[in-house]
């Protein structure tokens, strides 16, 4: 059976045939598709860097969402490009040169972006599992995070570089990183900006299954129809009470990283960080 094909134009939207039993679709960034109880939504915009612009996220939150009601779906495997799943935010995308003008009351509003978009692929009701080909930067490995399994390409590599750009890693992802690896672990990949590699991930917990390259979907494929012959009520239950159990204090700590990132953008280390890293030169922070 092929679970994956390409959608024949860029419009539309999850489309199911009569027999209720495939769905395929492509809106903007996303081409979704569904066979029996498998979905794979894949996120490309085109370019190589395959950055989390605004639009990117609305989009990959809007993806998550359509599978928080969905009883006849038990697996959702993300993916992104084949050379890398994403190079990080979009330091480019003229939404951010808005939020600079921004005040903070509606600077907290468009912050919460991101956190929604990791929440909502949390809160998918199937297992979810993101496919890595190359890197997955920052926000992406927050995204991943969020997810419930990741198979990384054997060459594929996470990092987390928001601290090397005067930032600190938000998103509600330091409770679900420390949730996987351990407090130490969390801080060399989110404080440290360790680059870590699919083997180091395997070894930490942070990757599940690890792939050849070019065979991460499929990969993820294999483990979808585990998950696909089992009873899906059951599956459910099991993924949100293992969620409860492991995530418990989320809340209570999560919250504040937007805060934080909202305060850290009025630095001058935040804005040396990321004019550094656009004129591609070593930063020089004063730790105002």
């Amino acid at each position: 059976m092929r679970i994956a094909q390409q959608a024949s134009s860029r419009s539309g939207s999850i489309c199911h045939n009569a027999s209720a039993d495939k769905g395929t679709g492509m809106t903007g960034f996303i081409d979704t598709e569904i066979t029996g109880r498998i979905a794979i939504v894949r996120f490309d915009r085109g370019n190589k860097a395959n950055a989390l612009s605004a639009e990117a996220i609305r989009q990959l939150t809007e993806a998550a969402r359509q599978f928080h009601a969905r009883p006849d779906v038990s697996a959702v495997i993300l993916a992104g490009r084949a050379d890398n799943f994403t190079l990080g935010a979009d330091l480019k995308d003229p939404a951010r040169a808005t939020q600079k003008n921004e005040g903070l009351a509606q600077r907290r509003i468009s912050l919460r972006a991101g956190p929604e978009m990791c929440e909502a692929w949390e809160k998918v009701d199937a297992i979810t599992i993101m496919a890595i080909e190359g890197w997955c930067v920052g926000g992406g490995a927050a995204l991943a995070v969020a997810c419930d399994l990741r198979v990384m390409a054997k060459s594929a590599m996470l990092y987390v570089p928001e601290v090397a750009r005067g930032m600190n890693m938000s998103w509600g992802s330091i409770p679900r990183m420390t949730a996987l690896v351990g407090p130490a672990r969390a801080k060399r990949l989110a404080a440290l900006c360790e680059k870590v590699d699919a083997e180091t991930a395997l070894a930490w917990g942070l990757a599940d299954a690890v792939s050849a390259d070019g065979a991460a979907l499929a990969r993820a494929v294999e483990i979808a129809r585990t998950a696909a012959a089992l009873p899906p009520t059951a599956l459910k239950m099991v993924k949100r009470d293992v969620n409860i159990a492991a995530l418990a204090l989320s809340q209570a700590t999560a919250h504040r990283d937007l805060e934080a990132f909202a305060l850290m953008q009025q630095s001058e280390d935040y804005t040396e960080g990321v004019a550094s890293f656009l004129e591609g030169r070593d930063p020089r922070f004063t730790g105002d």
